[in-house]
């Protein structure tokens, strides 16, 4: 079945071969999937990684596509609702997801999705001094994350920040910490946590000469939330997709 989720993968959202191929070497589990099929191949499918919110557990859902051939016909909603059962049933208190485009937010609503988290993208250029930055393997990432992420932030998983790792670096500056990786602009930041205003430096260590950051803030929505039990905190802070 994974060669029929791959083609779907393919189709739908058109990424290279060594992208996929890392996903569902790293990033799939058949425990964290589910799909729709048709004569025994998927048509409809999404899948999920486990996250933390204040000690309980949440589904960040991601990469939910359909065959092109069997748009239009509800699948997408009929995933989703099959898949919340699914989440409430082993103990996920909420399922967490980014939409990809503006458009999407209003068919996530449909489903009871609500907005959750914001986020500031701002560029720079270089600055004249380097900051003082190490390179820090995802475990060492996850540890420091509890001291630099905002009120109500969640952490993600071993299994996402592995799949991150093939193709991100992770950092630690003095009072920052950092998710990036080369891009044709220069350096893209999908997390900057702490001090901001370190990205001049950020970018003058690592020998960019600009630089695109994702950091908390409130110029765009991001992330979209849904309860799944009574007592589900909603989430501060959802900044680092798996973009």
């Amino acid at each position: 079945m994974t060669a029929d989720l791959r083609t779907l993968w393919q189709e739908a959202f058109g990424d290279p071969d060594d992208f996929i191929n890392l996903f569902f070497t790293v990033g799939y589990s058949p425990k964290r999937c589910h799909c729709i099929k048709e004569n025994g191949v998927p048509v409809s499918a999404l899948y999920w990684f486990d996250c933390e919110l204040s000690g309980r557990k949440l589904a960040y859902i991601y990469g939910v596509a359909t065959l092109k051939s069997h748009r239009g016909k509800g699948l997408a909603g009929q995933l989703l609702r099959e898949t919340h059962e699914i989440l409430r049933n082993q103990g996920y208190a909420g399922a967490i997801l980014v939409p990809s485009g503006a458009a999407l937010f209003d068919f996530y609503r449909q489903f009871g999705y609500q907005t959750a988290t914001t986020v500031t993208k701002f560029s720079c250029d270089a600055g004249d001094s380097p900051v003082a930055i190490r390179k820090i393997s995802p475990e060492e990432y996850s540890r420091l994350c509890s001291h630099f992420l905002p009120e109500g932030g969640v952490k993600q998983g071993n299994d996402a920040l592995a799949f991150l790792a093939g193709y991100c670096d992770f950092y630690a500056g003095e009072d920052f910490l950092l998710v990036c990786k080369a891009s044709p602009e220069g350096l893209w930041a999908q997390e900057l946590l702490g001090n901001t205003q370190a990205a001049p430096g950020i970018l003058r260590a690592l020998g960019f000469s600009k630089g695109r950051f994702r950091v908390p803030g409130a110029d765009r929505n991001f992330a979209m939330w849904l309860p799944l039990q009574e007592d589900c905190p909603q989430p501060g802070w959802f900044g680092r997709a798996l973009d």
